[in-house]
């Protein structure tokens, strides 16, 4: 039984998703504030977070950016902060997906079996037996899905190792943002260019810090390939 972790400061509305997660056949934790949330995450391996961003004493931001520093469990951002900044700062925060409030009930739960659907799946194919893959000074173990800049271990989410594994699988072709949605989320795609671009830039952004390089090449007006 997957494991989710819903963060959200409303009490009503954290125990309304946590029900209705748990009548879909989730093993499904409330938490109130961050330093509940980090209690839980001490006590539990979870598959997934529900996260609010508007939260007392720390924002719901402040947590994403902690959390992936360590962990790679995907993170679904329920939030009423609409605005198409606070929607890209997230998703290139290491957010997988964001759903606006008030959302309803069959969204929340599709977008939840989606999530934890494309997290285990890429877990499952990436530890098979195989041992690495390399492009220029970046290389992937994929057992392990370590993922290292001229030597160096950096960290991404589990959305941002996918797009990279994909990339490197086939340099030479260049990826449409439908070919990279329908791949990596696999889901249709809805010209969601927003979420797309987000964890693009962030996958560049922490490759460069490392290399001092853009290996990620824009093609204008069609996609994305490798430099």
């Amino acid at each position: 039984m997957n494991k989710i972790l819903v963060v959200e400061d409303d009490k009503d509305i954290n125990d309304l998703v946590v029900e209705i997660l748990k009548k879909s056949g989730y093993d499904s934790y409330g938490a109130l504030n961050v330093r509940e949330a980090n209690l839980f995450l001490q006590i539990h391996d979870f598959d997934l977070i529900l996260l609010d961003l508007m939260m007392p004493e720390v924002s719901g931001e402040e947590f994403l950016e902690e959390l992936r520093k360590n962990k790679k469990l995907p993170v679904i951002v329920l939030s009423a902060k609409i605005a198409k900044e606070s929607k890209i700062n997230v998703l290139k925060m290491g957010a997988d997906a964001f759903i606006e409030k008030p959302f309803d009930k069959d969204e929340l739960l599709a977008v939840v079996e989606a999530v934890i659907r494309r997290y285990k799946d890429f877990n499952e194919e990436n530890h098979e037996d195989k041992n690495e893959i390399s492009y220029r000074d970046i290389h992937i173990d994929l057992n392990t899905m370590a993922v290292e800049v001229k030597g160096e271990a950096i960290k991404l989410t589990p959305i941002e190792y996918k797009i990279l594994l994909l990339l490197m699988k086939n340099p030479d072709r260049i990826y449409t943002r439908e070919n990279l949605y329908e791949e990596v989320w696999e889901d249709e795609y809805f010209y969601d260019s927003d979420t797309i671009n987000a964890h693009i830039s962030n996958l560049r952004s922490k490759i460069k810090k490392v290399s001092g390089e853009n290996y990620i090449e824009t093609v204008w007006s069609i996609g994305y390939k490798l430099k």
